[in-house]
């Protein structure tokens, strides 16, 4: 019986944490790219940060959409593996 409610306990929180969790989308800025194959190393990039499941990127915008759950990850993190890739990064305006 103890088993039974640690395991519905648990089952319960864990449906409680994505409650809360949400996706989001933003758009950052990217000014250095300056080749049309830049959007490929900055895609594979924001893909491995976890809790990504999408990366929309344009040379010519000079920007990248990016859709991720905001539970696993933050506007941050994305940011750095832009900048790791050696592409520095910001949250564009939301005008």
């Amino acid at each position: 019986m103890k088993k039974l409610i640690t395991v519905a306990g648990v089952a319960l929180l864990m449906s409680a944490v994505s409650a809360f969790a949400a996706t989001q989308q933003v758009t950052l800025t990217v000014p250095t790219m300056d080749c049309e194959t830049c959007p490929v190393t900055i895609k594979v990039a924001l893909l491995k940060v976890p809790g990504v499941s999408r990366a929309v990127v344009s040379y010519v915008r000079r920007n990248a959409k990016v859709t991720f759950d905001d539970a696993k990850t933050n506007v941050a993190a994305l940011t750095k593996a832009t900048d790791a890739a050696g592409y520095p990064s910001f949250l564009a305006d939301s005008k």
